[in-house]
C-alpha cells in the first residue's frame, strides 16, 4: 500500500484533516491513523470499535489515534492494547508530532470533493457538547490561505469545494476587520471562475450574514444546501443548551431563503432526550421537521458528556430518548422520500463519485450511467426512487 491508512469518524472537518494527516504521511506504509470523534458516547463507542477492526485487519501494523477522543477520552484510549499511542487532536497536522518531512509528496485526492477546513475550534459553551475540550478556541484561516488551499485542490482536479470547520459562521471573528463568511465564499466565487460547485457545512442559522445569505438565495454556484446546526425545536431547550436562536428564527431564515431559492433542501441536526425535555419539547422537536422540510435530518440521541453542564441536570430515561430519536428519523424520513419523490423526472446535474453514484446540487444522491469517471458532471433524470437512490 501506499502511506499510512487513514480512518476518519464524525464531522467533514475530521474528513478535511485526514486528507492533509494522508498527504503528510504518504511514505508510512506500515502505519494506521484513527482520527476519532468525540461528539456523542456512541461517537467513542464506533471510535473504539474502529480501532479494533484495524487492528484485526492489520496485527503487525503500527496503530495511532488522535482527533478529538484522543483528548477527552485520552486514558480510556491509551488503555486499549490494540493502540500504540496518542497524537494530540492540536498537533495532528504538525509533521513534528509524526517525526515526517515538513513537505510530503503531493498525492492524488482520494475524493472528487475537496473538503476545506477554514476554521477550527469554538468560542461558544452550548451545555452539552465536548468539542470545545478537545478543539480549542476559534481560530481562522486567511482568505489568502482559503485561496491557496482552493487552488491547489482545484489544481489536482478536485470538482467541488466543501467548505468546513467546527463552527464555520464563526470564521474571521479573530482576524483583522472581523470578516464575515459571506466575504470569504465571495472570495472564492470571484478567484476561481472555474469552480462550479461551492458547498457549505453545517452552519449556525442566527450567524449567516447578509452577504452569504445573499449569495444561497441568488449564486448558482454555491449550492442550495443548507445544513443548519439546529439542535432542537423548542424554545425553552435551546436556552438551556445556551444555543443562540429560537425556533422563529430558524423558520424567519429558512422561510426567507425558500421564497428566493425555492429548490434549497434544508438540513439540520437535532438531539432527542436533552435534560428535562418532556414530551411536549420533544412534539416541538418533530415539528420543526415538517415546518422546515428537513430532508438531510443528523438525529443524535442525547448523551451525557465529561465535565459538560448538560451532564448535571436531570436526564431523560435511555428508553425514552431511544423512542424519541426513532421518531425523529421517521419523521425526517417521511419529509425526505416526499423531496426525493419530487425530483423524479427532472434534469438533476450529478457529480459523479467513485462508488457509481453522485450528488445532486441538492446533495440527493444519483446512480450515474456506468462508465462515467469520478469527478465528472453530467445531467441524469431519475425515473424512480430506490432504497433512497435516485435512479
Amino acid at each position: 500500500m501506499s502511506g499510512a491508512e487513514l480512518i476518519s469518524l464524525g464531522c467533514r472537518l475530521n474528513i478535511a484533516e485526514s486528507e492533509r494527516m494522508r498527504r503528510m504521511l504518504s511514505g508510512e506504509d506500515n502505519l494506521i491513523v484513527v482520527n476519532s470523534c468525540a461528539v456523542t458516547a456512541e461517537a467513542v463507542r464506533q471510535t473504539r470499535q474502529a480501532i479494533r477492526r484495524a487492528r484485526r485487519a492489520r496485527p503487525d501494523a503500527r496503530l495511532l489515534v488522535t482527533g478529538c477522543a484522543a483528548d477527552i477520552e485520552r486514558e480510556e484510549l491509551a488503555a486499549m492494547p490494540e493502540v500504540d499511542g496518542l497524537i494530540a487532536n492540536a498537533a495532528k497536522l504538525d509533521p513534528r508530532a509524526w517525526n515526517v518531512p515538513g513537505e510530503a509528496a503531493p498525492l492524488a485526492p482520494s475524493r472528487t470533493r475537496a473538503f476545506i477546513a477554514v476554521q477550527n475550534g469554538c468560542d461558544h459553551a452550548c451545555t452539552f457538547c465536548v468539542i470545545p475540550q478537545g478543539r480549542g478556541k476559534s481560530r481562522s484561516l486567511t482568505i489568502a490561505q482559503v485561496l491557496g488551499e482552493v487552488e491547489q485542490h482545484l489544481g489536482e482536479g478536485a470538482a467541488e469545494v466543501v467548505i468546513t470547520g467546527v463552527d464555520v459562521t464563526s470564521w474571521g471573528h479573530d482576524l483583522p476587520d472581523q470578516p464575515r463568511l459571506g466575504s470569504l465564499a465571495r472570495a472564492i466565487l470571484g478567484a476561481f471562475p472555474q469552480l462550479a460547485r461551492l458547498r457549505m457545512s453545517s452552519l449556525d442559522g442566527i450567524e449567516i450574514d447578509e452577504e452569504l445569505f445573499e449569495l444561497f438565495a441568488g449564486e448558482e454556484r454555491l449550492m442550495p444546501h443548507l445544513h443548519l446546526s439546529l439542535q432542537h425545536g423548542h424554545d425553552l431547550i435551546l436556552k438551556r443548551m445556551k444555543r443562540r436562536h429560537l425556533r422563529a428564527d430558524a423558520i424567519d431564515l429558512v422561510t426567507r431563503l425558500k421564497l428566493r431559492r425555492p429548490e434549497i433542501a434544508v438540513g439540520a441536526d437535532l438531539i432527542a432526550g436533552f435534560p428535562t425535555e418532556t414530551e411536549e419539547h420533544h412534539q416541538a422537536n418533530l415539528s420543526i421537521i415538517e415546518q422546515l422540510d428537513i430532508v438531510h435530518g443528523h438525529i443524535f440521541p442525547y448523551s451525557p458528556r465529561p465535565g459538560t453542564p448538560a451532564a448535571r441536570i436531570p436526564q431523560v430515561a435511555r428508553e425514552v430518548i431511544k423512542r424519541r430519536a426513532a421518531e425523529l428519523r421517521e419523521a425526517v424520513n417521511r419529509a425526505r422520500s416526499r423531496w426525493l419523490q419530487s425530483l423524479v423526472g427532472k434534469p438533476l446535474s450529478v457529480l459523479a463519485e467513485r462508488d457509481g453514484t453522485g450528488y445532486a446540487p441538492q446533495f440527493a444522491r444519483v446512480l450515474v450511467p456506468a462508465g462515467v469517471s469520478a469527478g465528472k458532471c453530467i445531467t441524469v433524470t431519475p425515473q424512480v426512487i430506490e432504497e433512497g437512490l435516485l435512479v
